[in-house]
């Protein structure tokens, strides 16, 4: 074979792929080789840019054989833009910013949210970060014996705490100045998956609830699906979405990227608002690779609170990057703020993700393959 001809072949096959990838993700099935393509639609669409434009510089002659490889190549590129559109500055930010009139230190709360790395011996880091952040609130995921004992210096200075660490990747700790009200631990899906659930009293006696998850990722290696994630995500949206109004922030690793189908779904059915959208992706992980980096930390809000800051802090040594976001309850600004609508249709997906991680426990499906 020609050198021409291998070129034009590859350069077809590198059109070709996210095409494929593009029409798995578009399944609802919970089934990995389906889930992974949510994940990279940065470059999914970058592959096909570099792919089409090069084909189409280097062979196009107009023929159909041409446009066969050079139309699903933009479509793919024009759909990805529009699935990940929402954290870009093309859209209008759904979190409005304090205004200095309305500044009032005792509404504010600010919240870290880490994701360790259970294997991550670089335990002074987390507490320079710490220490460099000074959060009100800190929330860590991956927490096991170990990671529990260097976290020793910080429980005089966070005197509030739940502590739930565990040897297998989804111990969690949450750490507060504020007190916290009606703690608990919930199993809500699977037996070894905790998350938490509390409301923590600011200065100014406002309580806000605060729910902390980290459910199983969808992965090949082991084999595991999206749905116990997938129905976490739903039976927590719910019961926001079911709540009285009040206020309300979910923090944690979702293993799921911001722009997918669930965690868009999540913020329908909860009713809560996204502070990246229109200010960026904010990709938390992966923070040992820059060419692999999706937003899988996250910290969503009801619209009873406005944004002050939010940041993507140094590494700890993790494979995820900490997010530090400040928050300031707004008396009224429910009003100036639109909360997520649900659509037709997203009860009957979520009764969906419901029963098929029914029917995923019930086979022993939705666990990790040993």
């Amino acid at each position: 074979m020609s050198r021409s001809k291998w070129l034009r072949r590859l350069l077809a096959g590198t059109c070709a792929l996210p095409a494929i990838g593009t029409l798995l993700s578009l399944s609802r099935r919970p089934h990995w080789i389906f889930r992974m393509w949510d994940f990279p639609r940065v470059q999914i669409a970058t592959v096909a840019a570099v792919g089409g434009t090069s084909y189409a510089l280097r062979f196009f002659r107009g023929s159909a054989a041409d446009f066969a490889v050079l139309l699903p190549a933009t479509a793919v590129v024009a759909w990805q833009c529009y699935r990940i559109r929402t954290y870009t500055p093309l859209v209008r930010p759904t979190v409005l910013r304090v205004r200095p009139e309305e500044a009032d230190a005792d509404n504010r709360i600010t919240l870290m949210m880490t994701n360790v790395q259970m294997e991550n011996g670089e335990h002074a880091r987390l507490l320079e970060g710490v220490e460099r952040a000074n959060p009100d609130v800190v929330l860590a995921v991956e927490i096991d014996d170990r990671w529990h004992r260097a976290l020793e210096p910080l429980f005089e200075r966070y005197p509030y705490a739940i502590r739930r660490p565990q040897n297998n990747y989804y111990g969690m700790v949450l750490l507060s100045r504020f007190p916290l009200v009606d703690p608990k631990v919930d199993y809500l899906i699977q037996a070894d998956i905790p998350s938490i659930h509390t409301r923590i009293r600011l200065e100014s006696g406002v309580e806000v609830t605060l729910h902390g998850l980290h459910p199983r990722p969808p992965e090949p290696v082991r084999d595991q699906p999206s749905s116990p994630r997938d129905a976490e995500l739903v039976v927590v949206g719910r019961s926001i979405g079911d709540a009285d109004d009040e206020p309300t922030i979910v923090a944690g690793d979702l293993n799921d990227v911001a722009w997918s189908p669930t965690s868009e779904l999540f913020v329908r059915l909860s009713g809560l608002l996204d502070p990246r959208a229109g200010r960026g992706f904010y990709n938390s992980y992966n923070a040992k690779s820059r060419l692999f980096r999706y937003p899988l930390d996250h910290v969503f809000h009801s619209k009873h609170f406005k944004l002050v800051r939010l940041e993507r802090c140094p590494s700890i040594g993790s494979d995820h990057f900490p997010i530090l976001i400040e928050l300031q309850y707004v008396p009224g600004a429910e009003v100036e703020q639109s909360e997520s609508e649900k659509r037709p249709g997203d009860e009957k997906i979520a009764d969906e993700k419901l029963e098929q991680e029914a029917h995923d426990a019930a086979t022993g499906a939705d666990r990790p393959k040993e």
